[in-house]
């Protein structure tokens, strides 16, 4: 286990850091975010817009807003029971970990979902600092330890004086969790969201190292039924004609670093797919996880829509570029209609909490784009 060691012991250890050091993370699959999160758009209420009568037929691109959030904090703040030992997932295999004071959380990941978790257990007020993707309401008035995408400000982590730090290694990687633990900060690494099955597994975990294991349970219900109501809601938008539903592909792009990723199966893009009755191409010919984009396979798969990232739309310079540096897309019918949908970063792979409102989002810019 991990004890506390002494304040000189840490603040010897800030010293020898030096005045400015940083630490770059290794990013474990996640695309790298945007730098925070965008204001929630005002949207009209879903069941009152009319869907395309043939969403196969509209042109053009979409940019799809995000709504304020659907999931809010649990109504009544949750008593933590300490101290906990609880099985930090690092990449060597579980250590135990124990966490006697919960008082200053720092929760921090590439996408923004540890954090979320947290605020949504009701314990938004014991953070003490934010990722560069945090975007609950209130948020940024929280100092800010991860500058771009994923290098973290140890120094000035210690000089938060966390009493426990959750990560996915997203950010930091396992240097940062070793630094941290050296200067007696209990660190619990907790497996990667991508999906809501996996957003409830971390929800579980970090509501028992932070001492309330029982708030886990009534959150995940929560989270389960808003995600249930929006896809209720989206059903109806979806063309009962199976033909004219869209065929849809997720690329991360990075056009600056020439970097053109497909995501399929197990990215947790697939999870959202679903829930929007759209055909998942890379889902139709076995795609799995996050892989390098072959033009022959996206041509192929011939999608109706591309669905990619803000940042990485902008990292090209907009629709034009975007095909300029990937000449395969003009080959595909969402090139020739330039149908590319983008999304902000920062709330795309945010935690299960976000997702009733990205699949809002995205089935406003799929079926009804003309409301955006």
């Amino acid at each position: 286990m991990h004890k506390p060691r002494t304040s000189r012991t840490r603040a010897a250890l800030v010293i020898a850091l030096g005045v400015a050091l940083t630490l770059t993370g290794c990013q474990t699959g996640a695309p790298e975010a945007s730098g925070g999160g965008s204001a929630a758009a005002e949207l009209a209420p879903l069941d009152s817009l009319t869907p395309l009568a043939d969403p196969l037929s509209y042109e053009g691109p979409t940019t799809a807003l995000v709504g304020p959030p659907t999931v809010t904090p649990l109504a009544e703040k949750p008593t933590a029971s300490l101290p906990v030992t609880v099985q930090s997932h690092d990449r060597s295999g579980d250590v135990p970990v124990e966490v006697t004071d919960t008082s200053r959380v720092l929760a921090v990941s590439l996408t923004g979902t540890l954090s979320d978790i947290v605020y949504n257990l009701g314990l938004g007020d014991q953070l003490i600092g934010r990722d560069a993707t945090t975007s609950f309401p209130g948020a940024e008035k929280l100092p800010l330890v991860v500058r771009g995408g994923h290098d973290i400000e140890a120094e000035s982590v210690l000089g938060l004086e966390p009493s426990v730090i959750f990560t996915d290694l997203s950010v930091g990687g396992i240097d940062f969790v070793t630094m941290m633990r050296n200067a007696g900060v209990p660190v619990v690494v907790v497996k990667r969201s991508v999906d809501p099955e996996s957003s409830a597994a971390a929800t579980e975990q970090i509501a028992a190292a932070l001492g309330v294991a029982d708030a886990a349970a009534e959150l995940n219900q929560k989270v389960a039924d808003a995600i249930a109501a929006k896809e209720a809601e989206v059903s109806r938008l979806i063309p009962s004609d199976e033909t004219k539903r869209p065929r849809v592909a997720f690329l991360y792009v990075r056009g600056g670093a020439g970097v053109f990723y497909l995501f399929g199966e197990g990215s947790g893009v697939d999870t959202l797919l679903d829930s929007l009755g759209v055909i998942d191409v890379a889902e139709e010919v076995g795609w799995k996880g996050e892989r390098p984009m072959t033009d022959e396979a996206l041509v192929k798969m011939d999608p109706d829509i591309i669905l990619v990232m803000s940042k990485g739309l902008n990292s090209t310079d907009g629709v034009d570029g975007l095909i300029e540096a990937q000449p395969s897309i003009a080959l595909t019918t969402a090139g020739k209609k330039r149908r590319i949908i983008d999304i902000d970063d920062a709330l795309l792979f945010a935690s299960a909490g976000r997702t009733p409102d990205v699949i809002d989002a995205l089935a406003r810019a799929i079926y009804i784009p003309d409301s955006l």
